[in-house]
């Protein structure tokens, strides 16, 4: 237990440099939860090209599945990574030790990545690998300097190169599966999962909370109707005639 905390403060602490260094314009974000064919592309994406190292471990594949009205059949045939079950959590089998002996630090689990560092930070990320070959896997990021990780969505987007002396903007080089409109697209569709599954009870609150808005105005009208009553028979002095 105690090697396992270490090595998560391993893979957090160069996040936490981050966060206190520059400071980086991000790109504006901004998730619609009403959007389920975004959210169940992201899934689809979140699963095949994160969750090879990665995992969401406090979210479970049944309630995403529920949440962004998915077939659970579907999800169970092509969404599910090795022998789950769709009621289990949407953990990886790779273990933290073999992590660490391949990048040097476990992955850090990204459930609540989004929540944490906001859902503009990871569009932003996703969207800033560029080609740097001082570099084990031969990829920077601008959001992320000198981040452990290889480029897994590059076959998607092609190859960035940086510009200008402190990378103000990339050049793409080589495109890959996508156009840059349709990356820009699927990348927003992996960040507004993200944020999902950084708070699934806001898909919850946010109708629940739209009912008791509806709620409290149809009993405003009652009310107002009852005092205007009330007062009606104070002002006639027919309730004191009552009382």
């Amino acid at each position: 237990m105690k090697k396992q905390f270490i090595a998560l403060l391993i893979a957090l602490l160069p996040m936490s440099v981050m966060a206190a260094g520059a400071k980086v314009d991000l790109l504006p974000f901004e998730a619609n939860l009403d959007d389920k064919e975004s959210l169940q592309n992201g899934m689809k994406l979140f699963v095949e090209n994160c969750m090879g190292c990665h995992s969401a471990k406090y979210q479970r594949y049944e309630r995403a599945a529920d949440d962004l009205e998915m077939d659970k059949s579907y999800v169970e045939e092509n969404l599910i990574v090795g022998d789950k079950k769709i009621g289990e959590h949407m953990t990886i089998g790779m273990s933290a030790e073999d992590a660490a002996n391949w990048f040097g630090a476990p992955p850090p689990d990204l459930t609540l990545e989004a929540r944490l560092r906001g859902d503009a930070w990871v569009y932003t990320y996703l969207k800033s690998f560029y080609v740097d070959e001082s570099k084990q896997w031969g990829v920077n990021n601008k959001v992320f300097p000198d981040v452990g990780m290889p480029n897994v969505l590059q076959g998607m987007q092609g190859v960035q190169v940086c510009k200008g002396e402190n990378c103000e903007e990339f050049e793409l080089i080589e495109q890959g599966s996508m156009t840059p409109e349709e990356f820009d697209k699927a990348m927003y569709d992996l960040t507004n999962f993200m944020s999902y599954i950084g708070e699934p009870s806001k898909m919850v609150s946010g109708k629940l909370g739209m009912k008791v808005l509806i709620f409290l105005a149809i009993l405003f009208v009652f009310a107002y109707l009852l005092k205007k009553e009330y007062w009606r028979d104070v002002k006639s002095g027919s309730w004191r005639e009552k009382h």
